[in-house]
């Protein structure tokens, strides 16, 4: 295990806690740490959770070593392990979590504490995410709405935040999740959760990611969270996911 047990603490708490989990990334994961640093604010703390990569990762981290609040580098049994030990050290009120090929957008950090200060009860706060580079790729984030979410993952969680509060009411990411934890999260939460929604571009997320390639985990999973938590009857779980199954292959035949 390869850790960075010094901490950069100061009398004040961080408002943010910036999340990045990481396993050989060592061709993105600078860009996105500089993404965060750039933003210019002193009330962040970044923290970064490697799951023992084999590849150069850990030579970038340590390069940014003075600027990254936390790190560590152990086995992990997945992004949501690696997530959940990010929650349990991390000092903020806010907590948002941030791929490793993901790019923060300059502002976006003051966008979110302009929106926290405006709605300080919101215990999840989201924005609009592209999905990709270049003005054409296409641009996903809806503001959160019970009726919908519970059928569908209709919000963006890339670079979204959560109110340290949120876990503290409905638990941390289910482990047993490989891809939809975030989902499953949030529905956890139910028709209570407050949520805020910035109609504004906050993140260029990379292209691909867990769930690439892995379609019927994704759709088995979704599925498996709306049993428990969504409240629909079972045979509008089982509809939906049959709904997203063939209109995934679809596409797919006609893209070909």
């Amino acid at each position: 295990m390869n850790s960075n047990n010094s901490r950069r603490f100061s009398e004040v708490a961080p408002v943010v806690s910036l999340i990045i989990a990481c396993f050989n990334a060592s061709s993105t994961l600078s860009d996105a740490i500089i993404s965060v640093l750039t933003q210019g604010r002193g009330d962040v703390e970044l923290i970064v959770i490697d799951g023992q990569s084999t590849d150069r990762t850990i030579d970038v981290i340590r390069r940014y070593d003075a600027q990254i609040d936390y790190w560590i580098s152990e086995l992990d049994n997945g992004i949501y392990h690696a997530w959940n030990k990010g929650v349990r050290v991390a000092r903020g009120s806010y907590i948002c979590f941030l791929g490793a090929d993901d790019i923060l957008l300059p502002g976006a950090l003051d966008a979110y504490a302009r929106q926290i200060a405006m709605s300080p009860e919101a215990e999840f706060l989201s924005s609009r995410v592209r999905y990709g580079e270049g003005e054409h790729a296409p641009i996903i984030g809806l503001p959160w709405r019970w009726k919908q979410f519970r059928r569908y993952m209709t919000t963006a969680h890339v670079g979204s935040m959560h109110r340290r509060s949120l876990f503290d009411r409905v638990g941390l990411y289910d482990e047993s999740f490989m891809i939809t934890g975030d989902y499953e999260l949030l529905l956890r939460a139910g028709h209570t959760l407050k949520t805020a929604f910035l109609n504004v571009i906050t993140v260029q997320m990379g292209v691909g990611g867990i769930s690439s390639g892995r379609s019927n985990r994704v759709f088995l999973e979704t599925a498996d969270a709306k049993r428990r938590h969504s409240g629909l009857p079972a045979w509008i779980v089982t509809v939906d996911r049959w709904r997203a199954t063939l209109g995934f292959r679809l596409r797919g035949l006609l893209s070909r």
